[in-house]
């Protein structure tokens, strides 16, 4: 163990020494751990949430939500691709979206709503809001990503943990799992074709979803 620890000081490693360091160390277990309390914190407020809407709604606005932790193999090339110091404090400081969670709603007005009422609880800090509905990504993607900050109670006192948290239709949640696959390919003329049909498509969801949610509206006054 305390070579481990004197490893983690160090800012020049093998990465491969370092992932497995990581892996095994006690104390980084210990910091995953609080980022999957504060992914259950969020989790938590979001079910309320949804629990109380629907009694005004008559319908939950949320369909599921999905949680992640950013593997340590993925932590170790982000920091690595942004030329920062790979240990357990620069990890600390410089990653937001080690703890992720994905809502996945039927209509966009449902995140803005739920948007609101996360964010203005009193234990919630907004660290930033990256609204991707409003103005979409050149290829297509759209989605709201609010990274916040939110309030663990350990043994040792209370900490403030950052989660991402991004809010999707089921229709751009589709969308997203296509897009994602194609990132990983490599690059010839059938992957930018597919490319430039799923930005099609994205702009094909885009008017479906605004027609749908004009159709909610009728029948809600009906």
């Amino acid at each position: 163990m305390e070579n481990n620890k004197e490893l983690l000081k160090t800012k020049e490693f093998n990465a491969e020494e370092m992932l497995e360091v990581l892996q095994q160390s006690r104390q980084f277990m210990a910091i995953f751990n609080e980022y999957h309390s504060a992914i259950m914190e969020v989790e938590t407020k979001l079910r309320v949430l949804d629990m109380e809407l629907s009694m005004d709604m008559d319908k939950n606005p949320i369909e599921t939500i999905h949680s992640r932790l950013k593997r340590p193999k993925s932590i170790l090339e982000k920091l690595q691709r942004k030329e920062l110091p790979v240990t357990l404090e620069s990890m600390r400081e410089n990653l937001l979206d080690i703890a992720g969670v994905r809502v996945i709603c039927d209509f966009i007005d449902d995140i803005y709503k739920l948007e609101k009422l996360l964010s203005d609880q009193n234990d919630i800090t907004v660290l930033s809001r990256k609204d991707y509905i409003k103005n979409p990504k050149p290829n297509g993607y759209r989605s709201l990503h609010l990274t916040i900050s939110v309030p663990i109670f350990l043994t040792e006192g209370v900490k403030n943990v950052p989660v991402e948290v991004q809010f999707r239709t089921m229709a751009m949640d589709f969308w997203s799992v296509l897009e994602y696959q194609l990132q990983y390919k490599k690059k010839n003329e059938k992957v930018r074709a597919a490319q430039e049909q799923l930005k099609e498509c994205a702009m094909d969801i885009k008017a479906v979803e605004g027609k749908m949610y004009e159709l909610k509206t009728l029948i809600e006054e009906m």
